[in-house]
């Protein structure tokens, strides 16, 4: 090795406990911001789905049309079927 390697070696060896140090608090910061991120959008989905299903007085309700279908040409023809069979 040269001699720049070996000085770096020693410098890096005698930091070791501080680099590992710095490493960890570094790996910390991540997981507790990566979990605030996590509880703010549980959070925030909640809360929207509170407000959206909340009912309040200031709430309206709005009637939906309703459809009435005539099944009687299919049911014929169905009945036809069933006949031939």
């Amino acid at each position: 090795m040269s001699q720049a390697k070996v000085d770096r070696y020693k410098e890096e060896k005698k930091n070791r406990a501080k680099i590992i140090k710095k490493e960890k608090r570094q790996w910390m910061l991540t997981k507790a911001v990566g979990v605030l991120v996590a509880v703010l959008v549980v959070a925030w989905v909640g809360f929207s789905v509170y407000n959206y299903t909340g009912t309040t007085e200031e709430t309206t309700t709005v009637e939906l049309p309703t459809y009435t279908v005539d099944t009687a040409a299919l049911d014929d023809y169905l009945t036809a079927l069933s006949a031939e069979e």
